[in-house]
């Protein structure tokens, strides 16, 4: 692992790093436990982080962030950073089948490996170990999508006129490779474009299309 921890107990970062695979193959516990233990850690972490720094933003933006965070792709991204692939002990099968690759099982190592830290150093490490691995994608969005434009402008248009008509969005284009790719989505209303948005997932592409249709309604009234 390219971290820079050493543990008091070597013995659970070799847990953290025992397959469910390798561990039936040789009848001893896997890193499945651990994995449930730090699934909370990391929760708890990331909620205390963006706690103190979103003081303004509301509990649903909130939650949003933290699951952004908690995710498997982010965590595959810093467990690849980490090449934890490279100490995970698999059996045969899963070995065969390119496990220390996959998005799941690197997910996983990484929330066992920061349960292993916990129990070995306490709190402090383990926030250490989360901020230093990914500190930098929490809350790495757009303030758009920290703000419901969607619901906003949905609204915008069911009270304007009276009915249940909803704002629908289209995806136009998606481009870039697998692990940058770019959003070009479209609000309709009515089989009228009223905005238009980018970004790095469809979600934030269609709340900065929701964010620019407010933007125009706004313009209106002046």
């Amino acid at each position: 692992m390219k971290y820079n921890y050493k543990f008091k107990n070597p013995a659970l970062f070799k847990l953290a790093t025992t397959h469910i695979s390798y561990a039936n193959d040789a009848h001893i516990e896997s890193n499945q436990r651990l994995e449930f233990l730090g699934d909370s850690v990391l929760s708890f972490v990331v909620a205390d982080y963006i706690y103190d720094k979103y003081k303004k933003v509301a509990e649903g933006a909130l939650t949003e962030i933290r699951a952004a965070a908690v995710c498997e792709k982010t965590l595959a991204i810093a467990a690849r950073d980490l090449e934890l692939g490279e100490d995970l002990r698999f059996g045969k099968s899963e070995r065969m089948s390119g496990g220390k690759s996959k998005d799941s099982v690197l997910a996983d190592t990484y929330e066992a490996v920061l349960a292993a830290i916990y129990l070995d150093g306490g709190i402090e490490p383990a926030r250490k170990f989360v901020m230093s691995t990914v500190g930098d994608m929490i809350g790495n969005v757009t303030y758009a999508e920290l703000e419901n434009y969607k619901s906003e402008i949905q609204n915008y248009y069911q009270k304007r006129d009276r009915n249940r008509e909803v704002v629908t969005y289209r995806l136009v284009s998606k481009s870039g490779p697998d692990h940058d790719p770019s959003f070009e989505v479209e609000a309709v209303y009515k089989d009228k474009v009223i905005g238009r948005g980018h970004g790095k997932n469809r979600k934030s592409a269609e709340q900065e299309a929701a964010k620019y249709a407010l933007e125009q309604t706004r313009k209106k009234k002046v």
